[in-house]
């Protein structure tokens, strides 16, 4: 059993390797100050700058410690912090670098979009609150322990609280608010209730220290070992907002600012599915004989979980001419993708999974950001968020058009997008892992979405909008939408040098198998 550690206390070295999320604690901790004291007409902009240099500064130092930690083109073994309760490695940092850039261009739209939504009263706290809920999520892919992990997590999850109630003067965001309280407090009940059930046949919260004693825990505790698994890809299944979980997702992003709900999209979505790869990853790789059951069940569940997402979030989408809420459906479908190359596991045929999973979360990013972007521009101009608003958008915004045609490829998963090749890695993982029925899942689920979501080209390019003026398009959200449309083209265009590169980073034995 587990003997527990002595007290590690954090060195100045340790601090250094800590640097991106002590940045952004000390920022949001200045910007909050300068809230108190500076005159309001001063400052809600300027936080909102400042907020944006403060994540740039930690993705900088994010950067420079990853290409410290390759240098020569040789990966290091990762840096343990606190007897191994927090760990600097590239599946860390990768993921963080992908948090980094989603927020910061959340940021940038939010700049561009806050100053026209009346029902927002405090425009400065919608800037900096962004800040601890990012550190949770940098938090839960650098944890290599359950507690920390959890810290984290609820983090993340309170600060989301926060932000989606955030259009004070809206009956919808009050509604989003409390139904995400509601149904995040369950998600984190059900992941603490299933991690207590690891701890107590284990007797440890550390990862490595599970994956050791899981093997001899399981010969008289397997029923308990079930039930911690499922309980936790229950609550993380609410996080990602996967099928059946997902209830409450389409009336979150309804109610929520656009740009938190394109947080939720990407950001607390990418970290969930980033603690998932990193927990199961960690404690069942290792099983083998007769515990490997175990295994394959875990991995069993989470591909049905994955086949459940993909296809309920295709059909349900189909009736759906809320774009904010199609988004959120749309979402639930691609939460399916990314979870296929965690369930698949890792066979002789098949060890890309984390290649797979970051390019497909890479492209989601740009994707889904650069939609929320347009779906912001156009429900601005037109005063709602329905599908028809787009109509006849070639005519009142040609180039602004042309980019979500690129979004809605991407989405659909057709060349020569990123989504295609995300899609086809995915597709191709599976097949060499011979789930045959989880490809046809992926081919339905995907011709099925066709239909939805070129429900926003018929509107845009087969639709007159005559009726409706020119649709201004803000700087700022001008520069996320053609950032996000260009990345995603360039994702399209050359996958092979991505998914290169992220091999050459990422190391299975030194970046996510735990060891103690």
């Amino acid at each position: 059993m587990y003997e527990g550690v002595s007290f590690v206390p954090l060195t100045w070295t340790d601090m250094l390797y800590l640097a991106p999320e002590f940045l952004l604690a000390a920022v949001f901790i200045v910007l909050v100050l300068l809230d108190l004291l500076l005159p309001k007409r001063i400052t809600r902009q300027t936080i909102g700058w400042l907020t944006l240099a403060g994540i740039a500064a930690s993705l900088l130092l994010v950067l420079l410690r990853m290409l410290d930690m390759n240098e020569g083109g040789v990966s290091s073994e990762a840096i343990r912090l606190l007897a191994n309760s927090y760990r600097i490695d590239d599946f860390a940092s990768l993921l963080k670098i992908v948090f980094l850039t989603g927020t910061g261009l959340i940021v940038l739209l939010a700049l561009g979009s806050i100053r026209d939504d009346e029902a927002i009263t405090d425009r400065a706290e919608y800037y900096y609150m962004l800040l601890p809920a990012l550190i949770g999520a940098m938090m839960m892919t650098s944890s290599g322990n359950l507690v920390t992990l959890y810290i984290g997590l609820e983090l993340l999850s309170l600060t989301s609280y926060v932000l989606v109630g955030m259009r004070r003067k809206s009956g919808l965001s009050a509604e989003a608010a409390f139904k995400y309280v509601v149904t995040g407090g369950i998600s984190s009940a059900m992941i603490l209730f299933g991690m207590s059930y690891l701890y107590g046949i284990t007797g440890s919260v550390d990862l490595g220290s599970i994956a050791a004693a899981l093997p001899d825990a399981l010969v008289d505790f397997k029923a308990l070992a079930y039930v911690g698994f499922f309980f936790m890809i229950a609550g993380f299944g609410i996080k990602i907002a996967a099928a059946p979980f997902h209830a409450w997702a389409p009336d979150v992003y309804q109610g929520a600012p656009t740009p938190i709900s394109a947080f939720l999209a990407v950001i607390a979505k990418g970290a969930a599915l980033a603690a998932v790869f990193r927990i199961f990853y960690s404690t069942l790789l290792m099983l083998q004989d007769e515990n490997a059951i175990v295994s394959k069940d875990i991995w069993l569940a989470l591909l049905v979980l994955a086949a459940a997402a993909m296809l309920v979030g295709a059909t349900a989408a189909l009736r759906q001419k809320n774009t904010k809420r199609l988004l959120a459906l749309s979402g639930v479908a691609n939460a399916g993708y990314m979870l296929v190359p965690i369930g698949i596991s890792l066979s002789v045929v098949h060890s890309s999974n984390f290649s797979e999973f970051i390019y497909y979360l890479i492209a989601y990013l740009f994707m889904t950001i650069g939609a929320f972007a347009v779906v912001s521009t156009v429900s601005r101009s037109s005063g709602n968020e329905e599908l028809k608003s787009f109509a006849g958008m070639y005519y009142r915004a040609p180039w602004t058009a042309a980019a979500m045609v690129v979004f809605v490829l991407s989405l659909s998963g057709l060349p020569v997008s990123g989504g295609f090749f995300g899609k086809l890695f995915i597709l191709l993982g599976a097949a060499n892992a011979k789930a045959y029925w989880l490809v046809g899942v992926i081919v339905l689920s995907s011709v099925i979405s066709y239909y939805f979501y070129f429900g926003f080209v018929r509107q845009m390019f087969m639709r007159s909008g005559s009726e409706q003026g020119e649709i201004r398009v803000k700087a700022e959200t001008g520069i996320v939408i053609w950032a996000c449309a260009a990345a995603t083209l360039a994702l399209g265009l050359f996958p092979g040098p991505v998914m290169e590169w992220i091999n050459a980073i990422f190391s299975l034995q030194s970046d996510l198998m735990i060891n103690n």
